[in-house]
């Protein structure tokens, strides 16, 4: 039976966790590190199952870089268009979303040296912050999509937002249902987790470390995402620097 939805205390609220507490951790200290062979090996197929246009990057853009020579093994999936990052702005209507994020996610895998002419892309176009009431669709989608043997990558099923919650449950399970790998990613729970929080899942996380290349493209390749890292006016930008530092740190880490 599928894992079941509970309404989530909205977690994301406040400056977050820093990225100096992050760096006293002992328990991340302790993460053992994963070649990029043992999270996708030669002739499997890398399915990212993204909430939003930018997750892919802000979560492991390290992986996919190490895609590059393999991007006909490569499919993305965009859960959404994101167009509900920027309610009730004058500037980023949802339409202009609808049509500016996906071509963000675009530009930057190019910037992460991948050849996006031969990489597969589908556009679910499930309503941005109502994936949840969608969850039986997106199943049934996945299920058609996700192969046996597959590596699939998708948000924390724990990590805070409702459509990362939502996403990571309904790939969760496929990938059960098909005998494929789930690699999940946090990206939110780095801001509201502490360095010893007993809720991360530390005895299945590791770390996937990223030389100082890589880790220069993934940063070029977040900045391609102009309307998030962008001040909207007054407002400030969806993905501020504090948390653009969290997630570009010298590894990212995974759960297994």
């Amino acid at each position: 039976m599928r894992e079941q939805a509970a309404q989530a205390e909205n977690l994301i609220v406040g400056a977050g966790t820093s990225l100096a507490e992050w760096q006293t951790s002992l328990a991340l200290s302790r993460v053992p590190i994963i070649a990029h062979h043992q999270l996708v090996p030669m002739g499997r197929r890398l399915v990212v199952v993204a909430p939003h246009p930018d997750d892919e990057v802000l979560g492991c853009a390290g992986i996919l870089s190490g895609m590059k020579g393999r991007e006909a093994d490569v499919l993305m999936i965009a859960v959404t268009d994101g167009e509900g990052s920027h309610p009730e702005s004058l500037e980023w209507t949802p339409s202009r979303l609808c049509q500016q994020r996906p071509l963000e996610s675009l530009h930057a895998l190019d910037r992460l040296g991948l050849d996006t002419r031969v990489l597969n892309w589908r556009r679910l176009r499930l309503p941005d912050s109502r994936v949840a009431e969608h969850e039986d669709q997106l199943v049934d989608t996945l299920m058609d999509i996700i192969r046996p043997g597959d590596r699939v990558i998708s948000t924390w099923r724990r990590d805070g937002h409702c459509d990362h919650e939502s996403t990571g449950r309904a790939t969760a399970y496929v990938t059960t249902q098909q005998d494929a790998c789930l690699i999940e990613v946090p990206i939110w729970a780095w801001h509201w987790a502490g360095p010893e929080d007993p809720r991360i899942p530390w005895a299945r996380a590791h770390k996937l470390m990223l030389d100082a290349r890589v880790l220069a493209s993934k940063r070029l390749a977040i900045r391609a995402h102009c309307s998030q890292v962008s001040p909207d006016g007054d407002t400030p930008a969806v993905l501020e620097s504090e948390t653009l530092e969290r997630l570009l740190q010298p590894f990212e880490m995974v759960f297994l």
